[in-house]
């Protein structure tokens, strides 16, 4: 099943690639094949950025789609964020002038002819967003992109850059755990006829996997992708109420989790940012999923937003390049 927008012909659900930025062997591989059973499996939209992995994300999509008809996938690609040697990204370039150039390396990274979707990975504050995205339509004209996306915007953000060239996506976190893009976004991004990709709709992978006492105790004291590490017990109590809800339906919490996003409207795309062939597949049978009025219902309130504790993702601004606070 396909998501028709804007003459965009994608799949229900695309696939995410900033875990296939590592460097080893091991998961170069793992990316391959995730990608493979992707396409395998019916999807076609494929979402990275040239600072995932300081360009090795582009560099593996690239090897594995050698060979597939170029008119058979959709990369969706990101750029400007800018990354230091340890991987920290500590400011943001969009400047007009050098857009160009970004998608230059980029295009040589995937060995291919024109980006399907190009966007900024941030909004500069210091740069008007119409400039940036006249700069990548003229690119769109040149025929080197073919749609212009823009990324963690707000709804006036998205109106002028929508102004400036026909946006095709906006890309924004979107879960259970965070459905802030319900204000303003979504509404926004429907009376323009945008389409909406959404990251973290597994939370970030809250609500993927069993949370045993174990795995708690491990999350803390060290990175958490998903949620600031003094709320885990907090927010591990909402995905227990949602297990609860995805055992009577015979299902995981993952998928219900998708099935509840994809309910939410056909030009919602959310993705799946997993290595594993399996993992992508059960998010897949989502698709099949019909939930009632009733179901949406109970599965949002085991989930009421006043209960969600802390942030899953951080909401950083710039301002002419430099990470600042508002």
């Amino acid at each position: 099943m396909n998501s028709q927008k804007n003459g965009l012909d994608l799949s229900r659900i695309g696939l995410g690639c900033g875990h296939m930025s590592n460097a080893s062997e091991t998961d170069k591989s793992r990316g391959i094949a995730a990608i493979h059973a992707a396409l395998e499996n019916g999807i076609n939209h494929f979402n990275t950025a040239d600072f995932y992995g300081a360009g090795r994300s582009e560099m593996l999509i690239g090897e594995a789609l050698k060979g597939y008809n170029r008119d058979k996938y959709f990369i969706s690609l990101k750029f400007g964020m800018l990354c230091a040697p340890n991987g920290f990204m500590y400011g943001l370039d969009v400047t007009p002038d050098n857009v160009k150039n970004y998608l230059t390396y980029s295009l040589k990274r995937l060995n291919i002819d024109y980006i399907d979707l190009y966007q900024p990975g941030r909004i500069d504050l210091g740069i008007p967003v119409e400039e940036t995205i006249g700069a990548i339509a003229d690119l769109v004209k040149a025929g080197y992109v073919k749609h212009i996306g823009v990324t963690q915007v707000d709804a006036d953000t998205l109106s002028r850059a929508h102004a400036t060239h026909p946006i095709s996506l906006v890309e924004a976190e979107y879960s259970l755990f965070n459905r802030s893009i319900e204000k303003d976004i979504l509404p926004t991004a429907r009376e323009l006829g945008i389409g909406v990709v959404a990251f973290g709709a597994a939370a970030h992978g809250l609500l993927a996997g069993d949370w045993t006492n174990e795995r708690i105790q491990k999350s803390k004291g060290g990175f958490v992708p998903l949620f600031f590490e003094e709320n885990i017990e907090k927010n591990v109590a909402l995905v227990k109420r949602l297990g609860d809800i995805a055992a009577k339906k015979q299902m995981t919490v993952s998928q219900l989790a998708f099935a509840w996003m994809l309910s939410k409207g056909e030009d919602i795309i959310p993705l799946i940012g997993s290595l594993s062939p399996a993992h992508i597949q059960e998010a897949l049978q989502s698709i099949d999923i019909r939930l009632t009025e009733n179901d949406i219902k109970e599965i949002e309130e085991a989930v009421p937003e006043n209960e969600i504790a802390g942030a899953s993702f951080p909401n950083r601004k710039f301002r002419n390049g430099k990470a600042v606070r508002e």
